[in-house]
């Protein structure tokens, strides 16, 4: 079969995730294998294989495990499909090795030079703008911070970008936000084949939907696609703070179509409520390992975190609050429970004991993303290890009842939900031990928080449910570490329809 297709029964099935009590259905073959049939995009019926002649188009599964389509809880879109073109300095180990590798790296067509992955706050010696411009001349340099939340520039990409050099050549947050949304602001015909390309790539790890945040105006582009025929991926389209009053303007409403296109959905409005680890904004209650007096800050009050709040809720928008630092869940949180509404909080890296039941007393879901952990050991050791908060406490958030919803925040870490459930389950991707062990989530929790629904309400294989789903090589309930990391994927479906085919 083709992408594209309609599948009418999927045969010779394993059933993995919600829904896999029937392995032990009295009626169920010795050999675990069943026939999913659909009708109408839905699974209509699930048999024991050979049971009822198969008519259609059938998809043999040879045995293969069917699981729930996939989500990517929190994604940006366009950064992700750029990054890719874009060269990494993340092993540099000081400027000097830095600056370097960006010398070497040609122009592109408009003047400058943009290269990704920057992980300055593990050396040992902070970044100084006067050694980048000794080796990057006259050209605008950029070295994006691997967090998202810094950019390093020469003087002559502060001179183009109309900006007041720093010494260190770091800017920061809000401005960083700004120079990134530039830099990435490219034609729209080019914008639209790299959110192909990387949809492509999504389908092929068994992805059907993403949570998009990306930064700037991103409704248009998605009307855009979805008018053009779109129907790679289901997506929500987030909105920020500034773009609150024409959405709202609109009367449009969280999982409104943004078109005639169903696949296309307003999100939620995203407010960034603090920083990042790696980039040092991270607001904690207390201060960073080996920088007094220094613990990050809130990016807004918690009154205008409120007020935010409160104002997409009237109009029937619900709202996602970025918060990694644990001053700053905690504002988040407490935003929440002022205006009584549920919501979501992203990332949520590091949690006082005391807040951690209150997310899912307040009906807040937790939208983690399990491989920050994993490229973050080393710096929230040697940063937040005396934070009296618990870092990545994945672990206490599942037993305290909390929805865990997991994505990538691509393209700080791939979009690949395999390598967000290995993370979350073993706590290690290399030779070193575990990290904190004790925060390790089982595979099944894992595998529910990559579905739509997530931990809480995980999409499950069964009769009446939409058939996204996906046909994977190994049982994701029993694989090891590296089998789920590289999770062979040999096909998925949105509705029914192939969206991917080994």
């Amino acid at each position: 079969m083709h992408i594209g297709e309609n599948v009418d029964v999927i045969a010779n099935a394993r059933i993995a995730g919600e829904g896999r009590e029937l392995l032990a259905h009295p009626l169920a073959a010795r050999d675990g294998l069943f026939d999913l049939w659909m009708m109408r995009g839905r699974i209509a019926d699930i048999a024991p294989a050979r049971a009822i002649r198969a008519r259609g188009a059938v998809l043999d599964a040879e045995g293969a495990w069917v699981v729930p389509g996939l989500w990517d809880h929190h994604a940006h879109v366009l950064q992700w499909a750029l990054a890719s073109t874009r060269p990494s300095v993340e092993h540099a180990g000081s400027a000097e090795e830095a600056s370097a590798r960006a010398a070497e790296i040609a122009p592109q067509p408009d003047g400058r030079r943009v290269l990704s992955r920057l992980a300055w706050a593990l050396w040992t010696e902070e970044p100084t703008r006067a050694v980048l411009d000794a080796v990057t001349g006259h050209v605008p340099t950029y070295l994006l911070g691997v967090d998202v939340h810094s950019v390093w520039m020469n003087e002559a990409a502060f001179r183009r970008e109309g900006i007041a050099p720093t010494e260190s050549g770091l800017v920061r947050e809000a401005i960083a936000f700004e120079v990134i949304d530039r830099l990435d602001d490219v034609e729209g015909s080019v914008a639209d084949a790299a959110h192909a390309d990387a949809a492509r790539r999504a389908a092929a790890r068994g992805v059907v939907g993403v949570w998009d945040l990306e930064f700037g105006e991103n409704h248009a582009p998605w009307r855009r696609r979805a008018d053009a025929g779109w129907d790679a991926l289901r997506v929500f389209s987030n909105v920020y703070p500034d773009g609150l009053d024409a959405v709202l303007a609109q009367r449009l409403e969280t999982g409104d179509p943004l078109s005639q296109n169903p696949l296309v959905r307003l999100g939620m409005l995203k407010v960034i409520g603090d920083g990042a680890l790696a980039s040092r904004t991270a607001a904690t209650s207390h201060d960073y390992d080996g920088h007094p007096h220094h613990r990050g800050a809130l990016a807004v009050t918690p009154a205008e975190m409120a007020e935010l709040v409160a104002r997409a809720a009237a109009g029937g928008i619900a709202t996602t609050i970025h918060a990694i630092g644990d001053a700053a869940n905690t504002a988040a949180l407490d935003a929440f429970a002022r205006c009584a509404v549920p919501g979501r909080i992203e990332h949520a890296q590091l949690l006082g004991a005391t807040d951690i039941p209150r997310f899912a007393r307040l009906g807040i879901d937790a939208s983690v993303q399990p491989q920050h952990l994993v490229d973050d050991r080393d710096l929230a050791d040697g940063l937040w290890a005396s934070q009296p908060a618990r870092p990545y406490a994945l672990r206490d958030l599942r037993d305290a009842g909390a929805n865990l919803l997991f994505g990538s925040d691509a393209p700080v870490s791939p979009l690949d939900p395999w390598i967000q459930m290995s993370a979350a389950v073993f706590r290690t991707d290399d030779d070193r031990d575990p990290w904190q062990p004790g925060q390790a989530l089982d595979a099944r929790t894992a595998l529910a928080a990559s579905t739509e629904g997530g931990s809480g309400d995980p999409a499950a294989i069964e009769p009446g449910a939409v058939a996204d789903l996906a046909i994977v090589g190994h049982d994701p309930l029993a694989a090891t570490r590296d089998e789920l990391r590289a999770m062979p994927v040999n096909a998925t479906m949105i509705a029914g329809r192939l969206t991917h085919v080994a």
